[in-house]
């Protein structure tokens, strides 16, 4: 199983990506030199988003739609008014 998650940083700027172990992936961005090199200066993250995905593949393709997305619409995405249904 997959997720795929947006964290919100310090400066309000966000990052997307995949993991098969959110909680642990959270901490290393926070607290790890595992953490993307974008989120390492923008510490402390916060999840603001997380949907499941059955494969790799499909975790990837998810991934990549979110982030071609303007900011807004990872926004509205965040606070339900875009429903995750409507990447597929």
């Amino acid at each position: 199983m997959y997720v795929v998650y947006i964290i919100q940083c310090r400066d309000l700027s966000l990052y997307t990506g995949i993991t098969t172990n959110l909680y642990r992936r959270i901490w290393e961005h926070n607290h790890s030199v595992k953490a993307a090199k974008y989120t390492r200066g923008r510490r402390p993250v916060e999840l603001v988003f997380s949907i499941e995905a059955y494969s790799r593949s499909k975790a990837l393709k998810l991934e990549k739609k979110i982030k071609k997305m303007t900011k807004n619409a990872k926004l509205r995405l965040i606070d339900g008014t875009l429903l995750a249904c409507d990447l597929e």
